[in-house]
């Protein structure tokens, strides 16, 4: 059995050399996972910046593809039942770790970037394993907490989120009823002034609209990244490279959820990596002080070519 994996997913490789010592398990880089290094493997485990379509997957024994994330809009999940090779994603691994992105967010928001009233009202946009919690993090912060999720059967209407909302924060995953869903029409039904967040995926929010609207806006996820708009980072309040959820517990367990699904779909005995430790990312932690995004902000917009590599470069917070 062979296992293709992006090398910058931690605990899994040790994991299964050292639980699995029949299994060949091969980690690459992203840009290293193509057709040719994949053709053999039996289960293929990514990130987002891996395209996982036909052009890839044509050809090969894959039979199994974990995404160690929660969106999976990055595979084409139609090819894959078509082919019977089997997909898995995985919700809520780093949900935590995003609502504590959010909250600092809201704890980093000056006056001269948001007037904000003594009971600000957030919007929030997606009631899933991210937005619950962040809707809880806003109600113990004293604020007026506004919910949104149709298919859920939650909350306002989209045009209420917009007309009665200081902040509005978006946590739904990208497909095609959620593209663009924060675009020129919806950002002219908001209150003047209200600030938009996305830490969701990049394609949630028109970002050419969001330019135009004059609204402040915080971006964590961006469309075309990490080819993203110079000009759209300049104007930011907060930005960041897509590093919400990037928390050593986050990462943590969607390596678990991964090995899990690979031994259950192989007959194989569980690996737990509770208390696992990654040499690439044991010995130093995380910006956790107050006013970590603004700095991550900063740095960004002095490179801002260079997303890819201050994303990679990051170290993951402890939580």
């Amino acid at each position: 059995m062979r296992i293709i994996c992006d090398r910058y997913i931690p605990f899994v490789a040790e994991a299964v050399r050292k639980e699995w010592p029949h299994v060949d398990i091969c980690p690459l880089k992203p840009e290293e996972i193509d057709a040719k290094a994949i053709w053999d493997a039996d289960v293929l485990i990514v990130r987002t910046r891996t395209k996982v379509n036909e052009t890839l997957l044509r050809g090969s024994k894959v039979q199994l593809v974990c995404t160690a994330t929660i969106g999976f809009d990055h595979i084409d999940t139609a090819y894959c039942e078509s082919r019977g090779i089997r997909w898995m994603s995985c919700p809520g691994c780093n949900a935590q770790a995003v609502c504590d992105y959010i909250e600092e967010v809201l704890n980093e928001i000056t006056n001269d970037q948001l007037p904000m009233t003594n009971t600000p009202a957030i919007g929030v946009v997606g009631v899933g394993h991210v937005g619950s919690l962040v809707a809880k993090m806003a109600e113990r912060k004293g604020m007026k907490v506004l919910l949104n999720d149709p298919p859920k059967g939650i909350g306002v209407s989209l045009d209420f989120i917009a007309q009665n909302s200081d902040i509005i924060t978006f946590h739904v995953p990208l497909d095609k009823t959620t593209y663009h869903l924060c675009n020129e029409a919806f950002l002219y039904k908001c209150k003047p002034g209200a600030l938009i967040i996305n830490a969701a995926r990049g394609g949630v929010v028109d970002e050419e609209a969001l330019l135009q609207s004059g609204h402040p806006y915080i971006l964590d996820t961006w469309e075309g990244e990490p080819a993203i708009s110079t000009e759209v980072l300049q104007k930011a309040a907060l930005a960041s490279m897509h590093i919400a959820g990037y928390s050593v517990e986050g990462k943590r367990n969607a390596s678990q959820m991964c090995l899990d699904q690979i031994a259950e779909s192989f007959g194989l005995k569980r690996i737990d990596i509770s208390t696992a430790r990654d040499p690439e990312i044991s010995t130093e932690k995380g910006d956790s002080a107050p006013g970590w995004i603004s700095r991550i902000s900063a740095s960004l917009k002095a490179n801002p070519t260079a997303f890819e590599a201050l994303r990679k470069s990051y170290r993951l917070r402890e939580g």
